[in-house]
């Protein structure tokens, strides 16, 4: 009997996991099909679409995927994705920012409020004066030293740069992120991210129920397939991390 158990335990873990990988999957599908539909299906002069596909590549997406993803935007098949942004507060009243890609707003925006409710936090409430919009560019600590990446973030016009043991973030204003990026891939090669993003302003350190219902709530939104991304202005201890990861 514990022989079975083990087993299913197994096949259950193996379960989630492989589920969640189609959940990634499909996600960054429908990035790069919109990608491809609103600007030309090549990701040498679309610079939102070569994004979507560094992004994909990170994820170890098949080949095949990535190019059927693209094929899907020239189809007359292609759902109509909007692009939504919905705000609101977490547990501890901590800020978040919920980007979709959705083609339906109403089951999105009704879903979304209902994982809300159930996990502490509000949503329908403006909280982007929490936060500043920016281009992120992140390499791998791989792509050379401190000084290296510092020299080569200057000369393609970056406002900053944040290196350390998990790589560089590389970091501009929002107009000019698809020129820095280009100016980065001659000068360090193809960056693991590159994307717009949010940089809180302040930040709301949680701790106990806080942080263990926040984590929950980020997981259900992370389940949810029109969610994109989430960005929050919240900071979790590294002891309370540990704790809750145990």
């Amino acid at each position: 009997m514990a022989g079975h158990s083990q087993f299913k335990n197994i096949m259950h873990r193996k379960g989630a996991k492989d589920a969640k990988r189609a959940r990634v999957f499909t996600k960054l599908a429908r990035e790069i099909t919109v990608a491809a539909k609103l600007g030309l299906p090549d990701p040498v002069y679309n610079a939102r679409l070569r994004a979507a596909i560094i992004a994909a590549k990170a994820e170890s997406m098949p080949k095949d995927n990535i190019e059927r993803a693209i094929k899907k935007a020239s189809g007359t098949d292609m759902e109509n994705f909007d692009e939504v942004r919905y705000e609101g507060y977490g547990p501890g009243k901590c800020s978040l920012i919920v980007e979709a890609l959705t083609d339906n707003r109403n089951r999105t925006a009704s879903e979304l409020r209902t994982i809300f409710q159930k996990n502490g936090g509000s949503l329908g409430e403006t909280v982007t004066f929490n936060f500043q919009r920016l281009g992120l560019i992140h390499y791998p600590a791989s792509a050379g030293s401190e000084d290296k990446v510092m020299e080569a973030a200057i000369n393609a016009g970056a406002d900053d740069v944040q290196s350390s043991d998990s790589g560089h973030d590389i970091s501009c204003a929002p107009d000019s992120l698809h020129a820095v990026q280009k100016a980065l891939e001659e000068a360090l090669g193809e960056p693991e991210t590159a994307r717009l993003d949010w940089r809180p302003n302040v930040t709301v350190t949680l701790n106990g129920d806080n942080a263990e219902t926040l984590m929950e709530l980020l997981e259900a939104l992370d389940d949810n397939d029109d969610v994109q991304r989430v960005a929050g202005n919240y900071e979790i201890p590294d002891e309370v991390m540990a704790k809750l990861a145990g």
